[in-house]
């Protein structure tokens, strides 16, 4: 395979994954997590491993951005004081493909006892961290795009899709406008054209 044989190869195995969600990811899953962060009394608080990691802290910019306060938890940290940020209220939302990530399954029990509602993003609803948390978001893709099937893109991708369309629903049920986005958006292009709009 050339390299652009390769390159055609991936986006398509990409465009395929997002093209899948819409039949694979439960309605009812996806529409419980957006009952539970408009609900939400605390702050969302996010974290993962390795590419997971990455996935999460996007994801809680993402939601900042729709008023829904959010911040990123980084597991090594957490383990060594950093759950103190968890508190009563709040909602741990652990990603992990596998749902075998020994950081994350530690975090399960102490931050269930500090009061926060736990949820499992992951693609095995029998691993541990998925029978221990209060709700389970299931994203499973198929087969990644790299030959061995060992490369996190398009599963990530999927999952960074999901709460993409999860964080636009919110705008759109917090009445979110632009004047609003304007407030906490006032910096770079966008907080220049959303003034503009004014």
């Amino acid at each position: 395979m050339n390299i652009r044989e390769s390159i055609e190869h991936t986006l398509q195995c990409e465009s395929d994954i997002i093209a899948e969600l819409k039949r694979t990811v439960p309605e009812e899953q996806i529409e419980k997590v957006i009952d539970v962060f408009m609900n939400c009394k605390g702050k969302v608080v996010l974290t993962g491993c390795g590419t997971s990691g990455i996935a999460a802290q996007k994801i809680a910019h993402t939601l900042n951005c729709v008023n829904c306060p959010s911040l990123f938890l980084s597991p090594a940290n957490a383990l060594h004081g950093g759950m103190g940020v968890v508190q009563k209220g709040d909602i741990l939302v652990l990603l992990s493909k596998g749902g075998h990530t020994s950081e994350l399954n530690q975090m399960i029990e102490p931050c269930r006892e500090r009061g926060a509602y736990l949820m499992a993003v992951t693609e095995n609803e029998d691993s541990y961290m998925a029978k221990e948390c209060d709700l389970v978001l299931k994203i499973r893709v198929n087969k990644e795009p790299d030959e061995y099937n060992v490369l996190a893109t398009g599963s990530i991708l999927a999952t960074l899709s999901i709460f993409d369309s999860i964080a636009i629903v919110i705008s759109h049920l917090k009445g979110f406008s632009q004047k609003g986005f304007l407030k906490i958006h006032p910096g770079g292009d966008v907080g220049k054209r959303l003034g503009e709009m004014e």
